[in-house]
């Protein structure tokens, strides 16, 4: 197997960056949009082999050290007791938000072999047709995931969610709690499988400040995350600064930075020995060929040789040209370390 990414993972020295990045499959390519023609969102995530496909398109295009499953962050709420879709224009609408503490009793705590099987299937049938290439799990944070069951959607400010924190902080707590014990069997259920490493997505932990990230999303992060064992665990969430000092009371492997992120700042606040993944802003890959390889070589100096999974500081968008990633990716391979 290619364990060019678990080296890095682990600290391990490597030959060059390993490179994957977030959303790797997905509108972006014309494959995937051909799929979706004819399949809903939703189809091809709860189909293991339709998931497969999707998984596999991006690793035809391009020379990638690992794959990541084709899935959702929002699978959990399902689980939970709450439907969920995706609507044109709106993106996730979750069909009942939980809005009162009396909803606490509509919550489940699911058998989550049960009511999550469609990604540890995808990675089974990914490990059959690809052994020789990592893939990787992921889930949704446990506050990122109140966000939207608290919101119902999206939101600009997360108004409801912060005034749950304030105002009803017993049954955030308990709502927080039934999501990272879900959240955490979840991605070693993901490990199980097969997964090499496995990615928490925080997405929405940078609306909280310092002290609410580490007594809402930090706490019930380290939560779900000490149920997962076996294989590297990455901690991601945009607007990384303001944490970097706390990332490490997650209890993760390893963590991914945001494009806002300085290489060598987080380094400091880290440690050198804590491996990094990032961190390109994903608009870079708008540019030029010259100016994507010289922003990704700038990159790899400020992260140095050791501990470093080359990536975006966040999702590649819908409109990227395809070919701003394979300069991307050419500059990563075009680096030697030792």
């Amino acid at each position: 197997m290619n364990d060019r990414i678990i080296r890095a993972l682990r600290g391990e020295p490597v030959d060059r960056p390993p490179v994957w990045f977030m959303r790797q499959a997905g509108r972006y390519l014309p494959e995937y949009r051909e799929v979706r023609s004819k399949h809903a969102f939703l189809e091809v995530c709860e189909t293991p082999e339709l998931a497969l496909e999707v998984t596999l398109q991006p690793l035809r295009r391009f020379e990638l050290d690992a794959a990541i499953v084709f899935s959702d962050i929002l699978p959990v709420l399902t689980a939970i007791g709450r439907s969920w879709d995706l609507v044109k224009g709106k993106g996730p609408v979750i069909h009942q938000p939980f809005r009162d503490p009396s909803e606490l009793s509509t919550l489940v705590r699911p058998d989550v072999a049960e009511a999550l099987p469609h990604v540890p299937a995808t990675i089974r049938l990914f490990r059959e047709a690809k052994p020789d290439t990592p893939i990787l799990g992921f889930a949704g944070s446990p506050f990122t995931l109140l966000c939207y069951l608290v919101e119902g959607g999206s939101s600009k400010d997360w108004t409801r969610t912060k005034r749950l924190l304030w105002e009803e902080p017993e049954t955030a707590d308990a709502v927080l709690g039934l999501l990272a014990d879900v959240v955490g069997d979840y991605l070693q259920s993901q490990v199980d499988a097969g997964a090499a490493a496995v990615q928490m997505f925080d997405t929405w932990a940078g609306a909280l400040s310092p002290a609410m990230w580490e007594r809402w999303a930090g706490k019930y992060a380290t939560r779900a995350l000490a149920r997962v064992s076996g294989a590297p665990r990455l901690y991601f969430t945009r607007d990384t600064s303001p944490f970097l000092s706390r990332l490490h009371q997650t209890g993760a492997d390893a963590f991914g930075l945001d494009w806002r992120v300085d290489v060598r700042e987080a380094r400091k606040a880290l440690g050198a020995e804590t491996p990094v993944q990032g961190n390109l802003d994903p608009i870079a890959l708008y540019a030029p060929a010259a100016d994507i390889k010289a922003q990704v070589h700038a990159i790899c100096d400020a992260a140095g040789p050791v501990g470093h999974v080359f990536n975006l500081g966040h999702g590649v968008t819908p409109t990227t040209p395809i070919d701003g990633v394979h300069a991307m990716i050419e500059a990563v391979h075009e680096r030697k370390n030792g």
